[in-house]
């Protein structure tokens, strides 16, 4: 193992930076620094060589250059063991450098900022620090580069036990969070452009770069055999400040319960099951949505996930606390509420930033057999305006209000997806199948089972429908009005059926497909 004696430090997060270099000097090892580490360095006590005074050049252009130079490049790439490299650095008098450590300009955290220009995002980008990672990252069985603060302290004692040497595999997993890093970095910097200045549609760009971080470790993933984790930053938006830690599946249930909410303005509740909506309500009384979206389907909200999009109070709270269910999400919890819903330990509650959740336009990524498909969210809903009427008769106010809300409902139900509902409320909900007509059955079915009544209920259908029986079957349980997105080839059997049952049927010319 090669003995540590020089190190290059340059750091834009100075976390912890000062006690390593410290460490590093009280174990006779040499250290390098640029611009404001290097002040930073001094100013603490530590001897520092400046960069100018490695290279013969000053630190020019407001700093953009003072890394790039082969003084400094060579003293990291030379390969200790290849007489030639070690001849070279002799003749031209270069030291090797044998840690670099370094972390890079706040890109990510610049472009969080509202009011960023262009330019203050260009300049924000670094271009000597991942020069220097890379290089020492590749020459990683001579030099150790670090990237992260969290590694200072267990180098020092690594250093100390092992005569300021550092093995060749610890230097492996080094190198290996280096190329992490700058590719994280390159891939921030890549998205950031393409998505605010570059081309929307994903299907005329060349490549995708999304330039995600870990941010929560999980214990495995959909099953206990898979590992997995979350990247990104979900934890922005919804924190779970009580109960068990968050799992794969309760992330991926709790996401449908968000994004289902959030598209009401009106006190709404979600009651999600396996991603789906197993009864979602709106009511200007929260508890009253609740209690209605519950009683679409009173079996399946055991161990499942509640979602509102109002604070939940204390006498909410006591109505929630009747069954056991897996999680609550809600933007803010009174006192009260805690005090009920703490009770039970193991129970997940969420609060959630609803008006910076409706902002987001994450694209949809799913993987397939050896790469992902990638697509814009769907966003989109119609408005009453927007609809077009098929049928002879018209829905009326209270009808095409209903419609609405079904429409909304359906666009977060597996397909093929099946909606009934009344009012603002659902009915019965048919997900999943691998006919429509099955889930037309399977909605009506579910409905008759909760003893609800479908006579005067809407129906809403994520795609079109194929055939005139899905119209004979919603209409035998009572419907009155259907919301479609139309397009089939025998649009002119179903609306003929509808027709000839009186049913109201409006067209979208929109589908919502959820597979």
């Amino acid at each position: 193992m090669n003995r540590i004696t020089q190190a290059l430090i340059s750091v834009s997060d100075k976390t912890g930076i000062v006690d390593f270099a410290k460490g590093l000097q009280a174990l006779g090892i040499e250290i390098i620094s640029t611009g404001g580490t290097a002040a930073a360095l001094r100013e603490s006590g530590v001897n520092v060589t400046p960069i100018s005074e490695v290279t013969g050049f000053p630190e020019i252009l407001d700093g953009r250059v003072k890394t790039l130079h082969p003084r400094i490049h060579a003293g990291i790439l030379a390969m200790r063991k290849n007489k030639e490299h070690t001849d070279t650095l002799e003749q031209h008098k270069i030291k090797p450098i044998d840690l670099v450590v370094v972390n890079l300009y706040p890109f990510q955290k610049a472009i969080t900022k509202a009011d960023i220009t262009l330019e203050d995002a260009v300049e924000n980008i670094d271009i000597g620090g991942p020069s220097m990672v890379r290089a020492a990252a590749k020459n990683y069985q001579d030099v150790a580069v670090v990237v992260n603060p969290v590694r200072y302290e267990e180098i020092l004692a690594l250093l100390k036990q092992s005569d300021c040497s550092l093995s060749v595999d610890f230097k492996f997993s080094l190198m290996r969070e280096a190329f992490r890093h700058t590719a994280l970095y390159d891939s921030a910097i890549a998205n950031y452009f393409e998505t605010k200045y570059g081309e929307k549609d994903f299907a005329r760009r060349d490549s995708v770069a999304f330039g995600y971080s870990k941010d929560i470790p999980l214990r495995y993933g959909e099953n206990p055999h898979q590992h997995a984790a979350l990247f990104g930053s979900f934890t922005q938006y919804c924190n779970c400040f009580h109960g068990k830690e968050l799992s794969y599946n309760n992330i991926l249930d709790a996401t449908a319960a968000i994004r289902l909410v959030a598209e009401f303005d009106r006190p709404t509740v979600a009651i999600i099951k396996h991603t789906n909506p197993c009864g979602v309500a709106s009511n200007d009384n929260i508890i009253e949505a609740y209690r209605e979206a519950f009683a679409t389907d009173t079996a399946a909200p055991f161990g499942g996930i509640v979602a509102v999009n109002r604070k939940i109070e204390a006498d909410f709270a006591q109505v929630l606390n009747e069954i056991f269910l897996e999680i609550l999400i809600a933007p803010d919890f009174s006192g009260d509420a805690l005090a009920i819903l703490k009770k039970k330990k193991d129970r997940r509650l969420l609060t959630i930033k609803l008006d910076a959740i409706r902002k987001l336009s994450d694209p949809d990524v799913r993987s397939v057999i050896g790469g992902v498909l990638v697509q814009d969210s769907d966003n989109i809903l119609v408005d009453a305006n927007a609809l077009k009427p098929a049928t002879e008769r018209k829905p009326g106010v209270d009808e095409m209000k209903s419609l609405l809300f079904a429409w909304t409902v359906a666009k977060h139900v597996k397909s093929n997806a099946i909606v009934f509902a009344r009012g603002e409320r659902t009915l019965g909900i048919g997900a999943g199948q691998m006919s429509r007509v099955d889930s037309v059955r399977l909605a009506i079915w579910k409905a008759h089972e909760m003893k609800l009544d479908l006579r005067n209920s809407v129906v809403a259908s994520d795609a079109f429908f194929p055939f005139a029986d899905n119209i004979e079957a919603l209409s035998a349980a009572g419907a009155t009005a259907v919301i479609q997105p139309g397009g089939s080839m025998r649009d002119g059997e179903v609306i003929a059926a509808a027709n000839q049952k009186n049913i109201a049927m409006v067209f979208t010319g929109i589908r919502h497909f959820r597979h």
